[in-house]
């Protein structure tokens, strides 16, 4: 989920780099630059058929050749673009190995061969081997460019977003705050990379449970957004769909339903009808439609972004654990318990193989799946899931998140169903002094599947 440009830019970034250091005019520079505005118009077939008469230049100067590289780079990125993922890794690899052998480990051409790569495994919920490429690459970025460059501080916003996504929300945190702080000193405080970094910053916010934080951050980066002359309509979407979340968060549900329509129309109007981006505004709206009690709307906005996502993303990626938990929630709504349980425990499945036994995300699955089963009165195992689910956020978000407040009150529940009044007491106690510390009142209504919004590389 992020601003469209960048995969652009990257693609013509890397170009750039290798013909500033051949300096020469050649086939396959005109190959190159060709196949480049084809991909910005869209038109990947040529741009594909291209790219291959390049490589096919690229190969007279020697299969060493760094031109050869830059043709497997960027016809990687063109096969990342159309989601050809397993085509473009091989690519990908191939060219940071030839990179290397060439122009040495510390060279520009070789950190954004890493970017390329990390990119694509991050776009793959592939964190684990996303972080070490990106985390070198902006080692080469400070030493290369000094720790106050704007190069460096995208760096850090791309290493950020894989920490945020593995739950290292701490080592994020100082990188967006960095990130920010360079971006406006070298860009100026309404260049749309700055909005960036205040999108994403506050998306970490609402993810650690900081609303408060998180509002001001929102309505500024959306302001820049709507202002900046060369700003996309996928920028404002993206602005509108947190700010919109994070109403929801709060409860505001009467200002989250215009910005997420808004988001959801621009994203019709503008996006491939199968973009995971698109997915998300739908799945976001069914989300709100379900508080609002629209639970035939919300299922079938639901069951459209699931299979979406599905066919964009693939069957195990982090983001279908998503939508198969808020497609599970609809169910729920409407006592559909066993349309609803294979989606939960599949959820629960998808979370724990990519992200890991103790990932907040984790969390949220076996609240969900635990709900479920005491409404089921499967009270036997509901209860290990609780405990479980409460351990990781206490660990990991701390003992005052609005989240932890939602799965005591649930646990409470059960605790009541089973006859123990007194624990399930002391349990809602404490779900309401979060509660009142996050919202100003103890019986907060809290979205049925907390999830995470879009994020800007």
């Amino acid at each position: 989920m992020n601003f469209k440009y960048s995969k652009f830019l990257f693609f013509i970034a890397y170009l750039s780099g290798v013909n500033a250091a051949l300096a020469q005019n050649t086939d396959w520079d005109m190959y190159i630059n060709a196949s480049a505005n084809a991909y910005r118009q869209g038109d990947y077939a040529t741009a594909e058929t291209l790219l291959n008469s390049a490589q096919n230049e690229a190969l007279k100067f020697g299969p060493d050749d760094i031109r050869v590289a830059t043709t497997l780079n960027n016809l990687g990125q063109l096969y990342n673009t159309e989601g050809k993922y397993a085509e473009a890794e091989p690519l990908f690899k191939r060219s940071l190995a030839m990179a290397e052998k060439a122009l040495g480990p510390d060279h520009k051409i070789v950190a954004t061969s890493l970017n390329s790569l990390a990119r694509l495994y991050k776009i793959q919920g592939k964190y684990k081997e996303a972080e070490p490429l990106y985390e070198r690459s902006l080692a080469m970025a400070q030493k290369a460019l000094g720790p106050d460059n704007h190069i460096v501080a995208t760096s850090m916003n791309h290493l950020a977003l894989v920490y945020q996504a593995e739950g290292k929300y701490t080592a994020a945190e100082l990188l967006f705050n960095r990130s920010l702080k360079i971006r406006e000193t070298a860009l100026g405080p309404n260049h749309p990379d700055v909005a960036q970094s205040l999108n994403n910053l506050a998306e970490l916010y609402v993810v650690r449970g900081k609303y408060t934080e998180a509002g001001p951050l929102f309505k500024r980066a959306l302001a820049i957004v709507e202002k900046a002359p060369s700003s996309e309509n996928q920028h404002i979407a993206t602005c509108l769909n947190n700010l919109a979340g994070l109403y929801l968060n709060q409860g505001k549900y009467n200002e989250a339903e215009p910005l997420f329509k808004r988001s959801l129309a621009i994203r019709e109007t503008s996006l491939d009808p199968e973009d995971a981006d698109l997915a998300q505004s739908l799945n976001n709206l069914a989300e709100l439609y379900l508080i609002r009690g629209k639970c035939a709307e919300a299922e079938t906005l639901s069951t459209r972004s699931l299979v979406i996502a599905e066919k964009t993303l693939g069957p195990n990626h982090p983001t279908i654990a998503q939508s198969f938990n808020n497609l599970a929630a609809t169910y729920i709504s409407q006592g559909k318990y066993s349309l609803a349980e294979p989606l939960c425990r599949r959820s629960l499945a998808i979370e724990e193989k990519a992200l890991g036994p103790d990932h907040p995300d984790v969390a949220i699955g076996l609240n969900n799946l635990a709900t479920l089963c005491t409404k089921q009165s499967k009270y036997i195992e509901a209860e290990p899931l609780f405990k479980r689910s409460i351990a990781i956020q206490e660990k990991s978000l701390g003992l005052d998140h609005p989240n932890l407040a939602k799965v005591l009150t649930n646990y409470a529940v059960l605790l009541d169903k089973t006859k123990r009044t007194k624990e399930a007491k002391k349990l809602l106690d404490r779900a309401a002094s979060i509660n009142l510390k996050a919202f100003g009142k103890t019986n907060f209504h809290h979205s049925p599947s907390p999830k995470k919004k879009s994020a800007i590389p």
